[in-house]
């Protein structure tokens, strides 16, 4: 049986047009109500154009620091989607490598 899932997403604006909150849900989140955000990436694949469309946001409350992790946690999680969509492990733990040296430039305290 077919059915529907929804991300909403809501971006306030000052009046210089730059996102003052972002907020979103999914009708699959395990949350009620809309999360806060600071930041967001979403990206999209347009199979005519072979070209990724993508929206990059990210409010003043969003510190240098806190985007250098964000960015970590990204290109992990970039790694074990790529894995699980080709399931080439060899470009997958370069991916987790490159992570590692990024958070290692940006003296990010992480384990491993």
């Amino acid at each position: 049986m077919e059915r529907n899932a929804e991300i909403n997403i809501k971006v306030n604006l000052n009046n210089d047009n730059f996102p003052e909150q972002i907020k979103w849900d999914a009708t699959e989140a395990n949350f009620d109500g809309m999360k806060e955000a600071q930041a967001m990436f979403l990206s999209f694949w347009d199979k005519d154009e072979k070209a990724t469309l993508s929206i990059d946001l990210w409010t003043d409350e969003m510190l240098v620091d806190d985007m250098n992790a964000h960015y970590f946690q990204v290109f992990l999680k970039m790694a074990d989607t790529y894995y699980n969509s080709s399931k080439n492990a060899e470009v997958a733990d370069f991916i987790k490598q490159f992570a590692v040296s990024f958070a290692r430039k940006m003296n990010l305290n992480i384990k491993g």
